[in-house]
């Protein structure tokens, strides 16, 4: 068995599981299961220790190791699991050495490899390639968090927020294009905190600028989730370039004054409706998602209407929503807890409300010709992020498609041409 990767958690967890496979590959480790675990609820964290109880069944003679933000926070939790041989530390699990005791035998003095996350200063950049076929690709320009949201416990995961220095991230972009890549994406832990640790203090609009100017053959640049309140003069300038794509996801987190002062976030209601008000007058084609929490301690039945009735003020469309979850350690989870099940109730509000808000957006798109980059097998993207199916369409073209119809998963459109 070569080595196979498990990832709980966001996207960035899922991008950086293809660089760790790659670079275990690179130590020389086979045989070997790399359990990448998710720390922002208690119950991924069950979910991971369930997943290394499984392995070790299924895979008796493999070398389990386990890493990631749970693994970070929790380390002799998982360390003190039989079924686990190694945990590695987040700061070290890109790093091709880190996995080298499990190829040479070196004898360890403890299983549990986890240092100071809080110490780290610098990150190194990552290219990471084909998580959608040969189409897009991703990039990693900032990780950890500063900040010190009540709910949350990804900066003990993550470390203190730290950038990779702008022009290692053009040279990336570059080379991505240049091996084929029409679409590539920033990504990051709190990416709108970008720039501040570098000399002379980039942002992240600066870095968009930088990105679009130097590297003229990129059809298409998206950026990951962003905190709005920290967007930048420049990130502004460069929202109406028809190469940045008109897609943005915001981290929310609830519409309600008093709730976000509890979560100690740094915007009110007003100033994300500000926000979003500002980037649809700059890009009138622009299109919003969102992170919310549902069931927050302390939240009522009015608090919660309004965050449901953000979505459609604001008019977002794609909505991530989860129930609370209580995280030890966190101030958050010693205020007044609301019940699970109404956590649940709402949450699933909020994703039913998204739900018809993706179904607006579609049937507003019908008849219109979209620019689709086909990802394979047929189905591709919208600048807008919505699916469309495109029969006889091969994996990497960008394409001119009238939309036809809508499919179960968003849209149908027949090809025209090559897109401009």
């Amino acid at each position: 068995m070569a080595v196979q990767t498990l990832t709980f958690g966001c996207r960035l967890n899922a991008y950086e599981g293809e660089v760790m496979r790659k670079q275990a590959e690179k130590a020389g480790l086979d045989n070997a299961i790399i359990v990448n675990t998710c720390a922002v609820t208690q119950e991924a964290v069950r979910q991971a220790k369930q997943a290394v109880r499984k392995a070790r069944r299924n895979h008796p003679d493999a070398r389990i190791i386990v890493t990631g933000c749970a693994a970070q926070t929790e380390a002799r939790a998982f360390g003190d699991m039989e079924e686990v041989d190694l945990v590695i530390g987040n700061n070290d699990k890109l790093k091709a050495e880190s996995y080298a005791p499990m190829v040479f035998g070196t004898p360890l003095n403890d299983k549990v490899q986890v240092n100071d996350i809080m110490s780290v200063r610098e990150t190194a950049g990552h290219l990471i390639e084909g998580m959608d076929g040969r189409t897009r690709a991703f990039v990693q320009v900032q990780n950890g968090c500063d900040h010190r949201c009540t709910f949350c416990i990804i900066p003990y995961g993550r470390g203190p927020s730290r950038s990779v220095p702008m022009g290692l991230v053009v040279e990336q972009v570059k080379k991505l294009v240049g091996n084929g890549y029409a679409e590539v994406v920033l990504t990051g832990v709190d990416i709108t905190s970008y720039g501040p640790d570098l000399p002379g203090s980039p942002t992240l609009g600066k870095l968009v600028q930088s990105i679009l100017k130097h590297v003229p053959d990129l059809p298409r640049l998206r950026i990951s989730s962003i905190d709005s309140i920290e967007a930048d003069p420049a990130l502004y300038e460069v929202v109406a370039e028809p190469r940045f794509m008109p897609h943005l996801h915001l981290s929310l987190q609830s519409g309600d004054d008093l709730i976000l002062k509890r979560m100690k976030r740094r915007h009110l209601r007003q100033d994300a409706l500000a926000v979003v008000d500002r980037l649809r007058s700059l890009r009138p084609d622009m299109v919003f998602g969102a992170d919310i929490i549902a069931g927050f301690p302390t939240e009522t039945g009015a608090m919660f209407e309004n965050s449901l009735s953000f979505i459609a003020e604001a008019n977002l469309t794609y909505i991530h929503a989860f129930p609370y979850s209580p995280r030890p350690g966190t101030p958050a989870a010693r205020m007044l807890q609301v019940g699970k099940a109404v956590a649940r109730e709402r949450a699933a509000l909020l994703r039913a409300a998204g739900e018809r808000q993706v179904a607006a957006l579609c049937r507003s798109r019908l008849g219109h010709t979209e620019k689709v980059l086909v990802e394979h097998a047929g189905l591709g993207r919208t600048e807008q992020f919505v699916p469309v199916r495109v029969s006889g369409a091969a994996a990497g073209e960008l394409l001119d498609v009238r939309i036809t119809g809508l499919s179960d998963d968003g849209l149908m459109g027949e090809a025209l041409r090559a897109a401009a």
